[in-house]
């Protein structure tokens, strides 16, 4: 079923009972929405009995990204994307500006929704190696990817999952596509980190799949095919290249700080 969607300005579209059920979502949103849960992306229910939405977020400096999952979840949503600012942080006194759409209340999201969330609080699905496939990983690490430029290696921040979860994450890496990966200690979670010698391997899977924004210079795991030789960048080279680039646009100074375009 095609849904309406309304500008920017108009008010949420109404859908009745049986135009909710009548909504399938198909395979690659699923791909997509698995990677996307093991990232930033929230689901949930406003009641017990309710069916589940979800609620995408990203930082004004990812808004190209964020529309760009609007762009393939807008038929699930009734609004476009809104700015807002948060709340000042606790520690800092900083008011970060955010950018959010919801989808609508769906069945075919409830389904999705069961398979991370038991009564309320979100797990790692026991059957993660059926669920993930190459488009999932591709969106996960777009959410939650971030590069290490001393090692020269991708680490995904897994820290809200339990070490048994994260264990189970790595395994089916490993198991599906050969990643080499290591489960480093961070405080006290743990990440997932995917060693140089097996970028190669992720950059042939994702060369195709990756959104086109995440093709830009700075993001190194897919630098090969931005037309750039992939190395590890030496410590005094690097910080020199990110003071100059920082000196003449410090707009991207978060983008720096970002988990997709560097390690924090």
């Amino acid at each position: 079923m095609k849904i309406k969607n309304s500008a920017p300005n108009d008010k949420t579209t109404r859908l009745t009972k049986l135009e909710r059920s009548q909504i399938v979502l198909p395979n690659n949103l699923k791909d997509i929405s698995i990677g996307l849960l093991l990232g930033d992306l929230y689901a949930q229910k406003q009641t017990k009995n309710s069916n589940a939405m979800f609620r995408f977020e990203q930082g004004l400096v990812h808004k190209d990204y964020l529309f760009h999952l609007y762009e393939l979840f807008k038929s699930y949503s009734g609004q476009a994307p809104k700015i807002s600012k948060r709340l000042p942080n606790n520690l800092t006194g900083v008011i970060y500006t955010r950018v959010t759409f919801f989808t609508y209340a769906l069945p075919c999201l409830t389904e999705i929704h069961a398979l991370f969330y038991v009564n309320g609080k979100k797990r790692l699905p026991p059957n993660i190696v059926e669920l993930l496939t190459s488009l999932g990983l591709c969106y996960w690490i777009c959410d939650d990817g971030g590069f290490n430029n001393v090692q020269g290696s991708l680490i995904l921040n897994t820290q809200s999952f339990t070490k048994e979860e994260v264990e189970l994450l790595a395994k089916t890496l490993n198991g599906k596509w050969d990643l080499n990966c290591t489960i480093n200690k961070k405080g006290p979670h743990f990440v997932i980190r995917i060693p140089s010698k097996s970028l190669p391997i992720l950059q042939n899977l994702l060369k195709d799949i990756i959104p086109p924004m995440m093709k830009r210079v700075g993001h190194k795991v897919m630098a090969p095919y931005g037309g750039h030789d992939w190395r590890p960048t030496p410590p005094q080279q690097r910080v020199r290249a990110t003071t100059i680039v920082l000196k003449h646009d410090p707009a991207l100074r978060g983008v720096y700080k970002s988990p997709i375009y560097g390690i924090k």
